[in-house]
């Protein structure tokens, strides 16, 4: 269900920290948001170093942008923003000051997964008993 897009200019990040930053991220979303590790998808794009600019300057931030249905509490939603932040600066050395970490929501009803109009927060269980009929 949710989606995040780990953006940055290529060769920013070492071999072995994608699939790294990507089970941080899974575990982090999972956990605070309470939905199964398989629910959490991670995408990467790594742009050519002439496409990637901080302050007008070429830079090499890590972007992380995620999508999540709506009406999960804010406390919740900034506890899970921090934690993707200090995830991503542990597992790629990147330092958190070159992080950018922005979360997004729409209602569950805004999106289509395998077919399904997605659950509301909280419904998963009765969501993942129609997708297994």
């Amino acid at each position: 269900m949710p989606i995040y897009t780990c953006t940055t200019a290529q060769g920013a990040l070492r071999a072995g920290a994608k699939g790294d930053l990507a089970a941080e991220i899974t575990r982090i979303h999972a956990e605070i948001n309470h939905v199964p590790p398989a629910y959490v998808n991670v995408v990467f794009s790594e742009l050519p170093q002439d496409s990637v600019y901080v302050g007008g300057e070429p830079g090499a931030p890590l972007l992380i942008g995620g999508w999540a249905r709506r009406g999960h509490p804010q406390e919740e939603t900034t506890r899970l923003a921090l934690e993707l932040s200090a995830a991503a600066s542990r597992t790629t050395g990147i330092p958190e000051h070159r992080i950018l970490v922005v979360t997004q929501d729409s209602p569950a009803r805004s999106a289509v997964e395998a077919g399904q109009v997605l659950p509301e927060p909280g419904q998963e269980k009765e969501w993942l008993r129609q997708d297994e009929a």
